[in-house]
């Protein structure tokens, strides 16, 4: 009876410390806390090879490597206008070894399109890594509008008339019925596709204004054949070209800047949030990076802090969330 006892009680002890050990490693399966990374982390980002959220997850993933010894494997998950990815991310473990990169129009635009049953409060938003400043609005040629005063005295005049390419449902379409609000005027919103989608159509004139990457047109403004009127930004990106005015300047009261997010899923270590925050600061902060960021896509190095980007993503889905009704 007593050995049955004895070894009722070894077994209880040992189950109890397996338990117990299998809590602590619940927390984070990549070596926890400050250790974090110990191994290469996957990083999901929504969208396919070759555009802006790309680019700029595979430009942060060559310093971050530099900084941790840690690579970061990317995996472009395209599809659904970014929703794909956002949840495969979300039902993932929260151990560390799986990131999502995205901006604003995957995570947050998506929410307020209705195209997710979900939103970053699903998340553990990190950080903002970097944040798009070079997106402008383009008119065609064909369309004869020289800018951005032009273009509303041009809509007021014939209301509905000029035409907007979108994605409808997507972050250009929001950038479209922002605009119209704010100037006051009714475009013809087209879901037309991609950005070289748009940039043939305008080319072709079929299409009179676009929200683009300056890098995407830049050319074809140099030659005439497209015209920029404005950037979207708080002032002036000065790795554009130096004449192109902002759209406050124009005395439209419009700024629709475009953050990069990196989200781990709900339940991750604090400590590989605050790890790679560190180390997010360290890279914006490296001239090479910076160097890289201009070249790719005339982008200023912005780092933007784990509790300041969540106050400013809050702030972006209150001001987005005004326009569901029209964005659905």
């Amino acid at each position: 009876m007593k050995k049955r006892q004895l070894f009722a009680s070894v077994m209880a002890g040992a189950l109890l410390l397996g338990t117990l050990a299998g809590c602590g490693n619940n927390s984070s399966a990549d070596g926890g806390g400050e250790e974090w990374p110990t191994k290469a982390v996957n990083v999901v980002v929504t969208a396919s090879a070759g555009g802006d959220t790309d680019f700029n997850a595979r430009t942060f993933a060559t310093y971050f490597e530099q900084v941790t010894g840690q690579p970061m494997v990317i995996t472009n998950t395209a599809g659904g206008g970014g929703s794909v990815a956002t949840s495969e991310v979300k039902d993932s473990k929260a151990d560390g070894s799986k990131i999502l990169f995205c901006h604003t129009g995957q995570m947050i635009v998506n929410e307020v399109a209705g195209l997710i049953d979900y939103s970053m409060d699903d998340f553990d938003i990190a950080c903002i890594p970097a944040v798009d400043k070079g997106t402008v609005l383009v008119a065609s040629k064909a369309s004869g509008i020289t800018s951005v005063e032009d273009l509303v005295e041009k809509a007021k005049a014939a209301p509905g008339e000029i035409t907007y390419a979108s994605e409808l449902g997507g972050y250009s379409h929001l950038q479209g019925l922002i605009l119209m609000e704010k100037a006051g005027i009714d475009l013809k919103i087209l879901d037309i596709g991609s950005a070289s989608d748009k940039i043939t159509n305008m080319l072709g004139g079929r299409v009179d204004l676009a929200a683009i990457s300056y890098g995407a047109v830049k050319d074809y403004a140099e030659t005439g054949d497209l015209i920029i009127l404005a950037q979207y930004n708080e002032e002036r990106n000065e790795n554009l070209d130096p004449d192109i005015p902002t759209f406050v300047e124009c005395g439209i009261d419009f700024v629709m800047e475009k953050p990069y997010i990196i989200a781990f899923p709900k339940g991750t270590d604090q400590a590989i949030i605050d790890k790679i925050n560190e180390v997010a600061a360290q890279i914006a902060e490296d001239p090479d990076y910076q160097a890289a960021l201009i070249e790719g896509y005339n982008q200023p190095a912005e780092y933007i802090a784990h509790d300041e980007a969540l106050e400013l993503l809050a702030q972006t889905r209150e001001d987005y969330m005004a326009y569901q009704d029209l964005l659905q």
